[in-house]
């Protein structure tokens, strides 16, 4: 039989002949504490009894599990052969009756990959924490099933677990002699069953709403985290934001909450940022903040806190029949977890970060050569797996915001509201959601989502003005361009906006909303305006595309980025800069110039953050190499000048800290980090946490300064999971070559480190200012990567194969080495042959940047 790789072809042959009536599933994770007995894998029992139908009695199909071994199976009650029947994936099945009863006694794994049953011992205390995670398969490690979405069903859970442990599931529970029994749950998909055990610190609350006919109904609420990250738990926000949200959500999509209680777990060694399983949504501990930290952060982890709730409706009640369709669970989560938290929470300038940061993840993924349309063509689970990405998830919200514009709110949300209620607790496609929007906006929904659901790539849009002899507008004419790969010219809503100096500050004086259709269209609205200084196409960012300037627009930011006075129109031209930067058409060092003029006056936080991520990058793989050592000293000299003139102990001098110890690389930098970590330098209202301390290490741990002594040192000072990770990280940083050979060796030889200590060794071993001792290792990549692809869990591969691709050997033989290793391996997996594809295409950006700067310079010269 076939593999662990399920085919979109294989689930649909299954779907039309089976469908399940309930599952019962019973673990017994005793055996997570404890010394481990034998040589292989730790196991738990795992028991499952599902019972489904057959539509042609007599025929075969098979059910997954992914387990070391089986110890008995049985199909309505006859007992089959484990080694006869299962593969190790699969379990065949034959003669099927019309109604059937499948039991199946397992030995599952615990995972050290963050998927199925993720098991992680506290360094601090020795205690072990127990949760599982599944998106898109990986809830047949735990327990036997049928592992696709549209075959949904009823879930009763069972556990028992070691004394002194709590154990949450999706719905409520209790325990009775030492095992746990959970409430059976409504008709749900596999990926979304979920279990969480082990001492946690739990916090409980509720929420209660009041309905139009003077009832109440109230949701149980809880939170929990190690018990190590208790201090620093800040429960109370977490519950604020989510009875917002849950007001929020239910005043606009008239649909009650369906799934009893509310949990948010957040876990160790969690490979995403959150999940949706619906009564126990899991989260990475990550969100809990050990140390001072910005607004950004707080706005980012309430968007994730909305994000999976809205998924409760979009995802949870109503699923995608296959992934193809993901778009229609993360797009629209994506949309509204900023809708919502515009909406409901103290973070109402949300969307400038939605168009700053998520939309730059959308740009870059559309423009990668494994850009898909956003209702993509996924063949099986591996493509599924890397179809979370930016077009699914960012590219898709912008989208949705772009037709809530094009339909109008009332009618969106009426759609929606339609939509859970005709498809509650079932599959749907994506005609499903088109047929209500067409029904409740009265507009052609068939054009739309032929031109922005199903095409891929990203349309530029740049204005033309030409003035008359009085210094007036004339004709103002927005240009709409595709790439060659992508012709597609699509539909834009848009608004433009002229700005003028008023005073010392940049105001918009005028405004007008005009459909874009084709290559060029004529803004009539603001002909005979006063001339403009810049002319912003996409103000007040209604569309999805990449906005370009005119050159006296481009001459107005150059000198005067910092005086637009509109902070969502300041964004909007900052992110069209660094697309003009990625795509080679504005040198890198001009945009660091700009950063470095007017970055200290940006206002919005994640805005200035997210400015330092885009300097950072250009100082890494854009600007040419000769000129990195003098770009590096005038940036570390300017975030230093900047952390220096903040407030304070504002969020904007923690932020300028972060930056500089990023980009300091000098001695009199280096020397500034060390005596701030010793308390021999200072700088005003600037506190030195835990978390900052580890900032400061790393970069003197990368040029020699901190030693294996003093990150042990730090350690013990730190001596918990996150101090861990962090001296793992500082460790691989260090200038040597025998620590380089170690950090491969513990990543690409063995596969003993979690899937968290492997991430952040990785994320210290690939220094920017330590290339020639990385230079070693791109023939050793090439040669390993199938390997890699071969042995490991498709997550741990994928991490392996994106975070240590050569990128920082930037020159033309790396690519070489690429476009060989895509020539001889033709027949690779198709999802390792996209993140190779996706690497090289990067380094090649990279490449065009640094050579048309160079080559400006030459002509300049």
């Amino acid at each position: 039989m076939p593999g662990e790789n399920l085919s979109r072809d294989e689930a649909r042959e299954r779907a039309a002949l089976l469908s399940v009536d309930a599952y019962e599933v019973s673990l017994d994770l005793r055996s997570a504490v404890g010394d481990q007995s034998g040589d292989g894998p730790r196991t738990f029992r795992s028991v499952t009894t599902i019972r489904f139908r057959c539509n042609e009695p007599g025929a075969s199909s098979f059910a997954d599990l992914i387990a070391p071994s089986v110890t008995a199976l049985s199909l309505n009650g006859r007992d089959l052969d484990p080694g006869a029947v299962f593969d190790g994936s699969r379990i065949a099945l034959e003669d099927l009756a019309a109604d059937n009863e499948l039991v199946v006694d397992a030995q599952c794994a615990y995972s050290r990959t963050g998927e199925g049953m993720h098991r992680f011992v506290d360094p601090e205390d020795g205690e072990v924490y127990l949760y599982t995670q599944y998106e898109p398969a990986d809830s047949r490690r735990v327990f036997a099933n049928f592992e696709q979405p549209d075959l949904k069903a009823p879930f009763r859970f069972e556990v028992r677990a070691p004394e002194g442990w709590t154990v949450w599931s999706n719905g409520v529970g209790a325990e009775s002699d030492g095992v746990w029994r959970f409430a059976e749950t409504k008709p749900i998909s596999t990926y979304i069953t979920c279990v969480t055990a082990g001492p946690y610190h739990y916090v409980t609350d509720s929420y209660t709403r009041t309905h139009p006919d003077g009832t109440t109904s109230e949701i149980p609420l809880g939170a929990l985290c190690r018990k190590g990250l208790a201090p620093y738990f800040d429960a109370d926000d977490v519950f604020l934001v989510t009875k917002q949200g849950l007001d929020f959500f239910h005043e606009h999509f008239d649909y009650p909450y369906p799934f009893g209680k509310y949990d948010q777990a957040f876990v160790p060694e969690y490979n995403l940022g959150a999940m949706e399983n619906p009564g126990l949504v899991t989260f990475r501990e990550e969100f809990i903040f050990r140390g001072k930290v910005t607004q950004a952060s707080y706005e980012s982890r309430a968007n994730v806190i909305l994000h999976e709730m809205a998924h409760m409706w979009f995802g949870d009640l109503v699923t995608m029949v296959w992934w193809d369709d993901l778009w229609l669970k993360e797009s629209f989560a994506d949309f509204m977890g900023t809708f919502a938290n515009v909406g409901a929470t103290r973070f109402k300038d949300a969307w400038i970060t939605f168009a700053n940061r998520r939309k730059a993840w959308a740009y870059r993924a559309d423009q990668l050569p494994s850009t898909h349309p956003i209702t993509a063509d996924i063949r099986d689970l591996q493509d599924a797996k890397l179809n979370f990405d930016g077009i699914t998830y960012a590219k898709g919200a912008s989208v949705l915001k772009q037709l809530v514009a094009y339909v109008g709110q009332d009618a969106f949300l009426e759609g929606a509201r339609r939509y859970f209620k005709r498809n509650a607790y079932g599959n749907t496609r994506l005609g499903d959601l088109l047929s209500v929007l067409e029904e409740t906006s009265g507009r052609d929904m068939g054009a739309w989502a032929r031109s922005w659901l199903q095409t891929a790539g990203v349309n530029s849009l740049t204005p033309q003005v030409l003035l008359s002899a009085e210094g007036l507008v004339d004709e103002l004419a927005v240009v709409q361009e595709a790439a060659e790969s992508h012709p597609e010219l699509r539909p834009h809503r848009v608004a433009v906006g002229l700005y003028r100096l008023e005073g010392t500050t940049l105001a918009r004086y005028a405004r007008a909303e005009v459909d874009v259709d084709g290559p060029r269209t004529v803004v009539g609205e603001l002909s005979g305006a006063e001339a403009p200084a810049l002319v912003l196409v996409n103000d007040d960012d209604l569309t999805y595309c990449k906005t370009r300037f005119d050159t006296a627009s481009l001459e107005t930011l150059k000198s005067g980025l910092g005086d637009i006075d509109d902070p969502l129109a300041r964004a909007l031209c900052w992110s069209a800069l660094w697309n003009m930067t990625r795509d080679a058409l504005l040198p890198a060092r001009d945009f660091l110039d700009l950063v470095l003029r007017f970055a200290g006056r940006e206002s919005d936080i994640g805005v200035l953050q997210m400015l330092h991520a885009w300097a950072g990058s250009s100082l890494v793989h854009y600007v040419p190499a000769a000129w990195r050592t003098e770009g590096g000293r005038l940036v570390a000299e300017g975030a230093l000048r900047e952390l220096r003139a903040a407030e304070p102990g504002g969020e904007h001098q923690l932020a300028w800290a972060r930056f500089f110890a990023s980009v300091a690389s000098g001695a009199d930098e280096l020397a500034l980090l060390k005596g701030l970590l010793e308390g021999t330098e200072k700088v005003d209202g600037l506190e030195v946490d835990q978390e900052l301390r580890w900032a400061f290490l790393e970069p003197l741990a990368a040029h020699g300064v901190a030693d294996e002594a003093a990150l042990a040192a730090e350690l013990a000072r730190d001596d918990t999971a996150s101090g861990k990770r962090h001296q793992v990280r500082c460790l691989a940083a260090r200038p040597s070559a025998a620590v380089k050979a170690q950090g491969w060796a513990q990543v690409v030889e063995s596969d003993a480190l979690s899937n968290a200590l492997a991430e952040a060794t990785m994320a210290g071993w690939g220094r920017p200012s330590q290339r020639e001792l990385l230079a070693p290792y791109t023939e050793k990549y090439f040669a390993a990567i199938e390997r890699i692809w071969r042995e490991r869990s498709i997550q741990i591969a994928m991490n392996v194969v994106s975070g240590l691709f050569p990128s920082l050997q930037d020159s033309p033989d790396t690519l070489d080495a690429a476009d060989a290793w895509l020539a001889a391996h033709t027949d690779a997996a198709p999802a390792l042959r996209r993140l190779v594809l996706e690497g090289r295409d990067d380094l090649a950006r990279a490449l065009r940047a640094q050579q048309a700067e160079a080559q400006g310079a030459l002509a300049n010269g």
